[in-house]
């Protein structure tokens, strides 16, 4: 009957000639955890103020539609009441439109630098992280070079 040969050996012995590195990849799990950290502190920075705005928006509309519904004495007054309102929204809403693209235009400035500071770090850790994978193969196969 014939016998297979045990190649386990000779995978431990080969896969042992060229070693992993696992720092370059610990380090890529902690940048990447740091920038999801920041994006996420500059998303939800922008994410409270929006709602700032909003909340307030919504009170002061609130607050003139109750001034709108109170009764007037002349029917004339209902459609300046109903004027003023449609005045002081618009105006309003200009303003919030405003803080909100503000808020916006800080957010994607923000985020732009966050990527462009990480595509660096990447750059430099690949760089380095190539620059030792090479040394380290290179200095596998003189071995294995050397024991033959």
């Amino acid at each position: 009957m014939a016998k297979t040969q045990d190649y386990t050996a000779t995978l431990k012995e080969f896969m042992g000639a060229f070693p992993v590195d696992t720092t370059a990849l610990e380090g890529v799990y902690k940048s990447t955890a740091t920038l999801n950290e920041k994006l996420s502190g500059v998303a939800l920075e922008a994410a409270t103020k929006s709602a700032e705005i909003s909340n307030k928006w919504t009170k002061d509309t609130l607050a003139k539609l109750s001034e709108m519904s109170k009764a007037k004495a002349e029917p004339a007054d209902y459609a300046k009441a109903a004027t003023d309102f449609a005045s002081a929204s618009a105006e309003v809403a200009a303003e919030n439109m405003a803080a909100f693209a503000e808020i916006a235009k800080k957010l994607q400035s923000e985020t732009v630098e966050l990527l462009m500071a990480a595509g660096k770090d990447v750059a430099e850790d690949a760089t380095a992280a190539v620059k030792k994978a090479t040394n380290d193969v290179t200095t596998a196969a003189k071995k294995a070079a050397a024991a033959k």
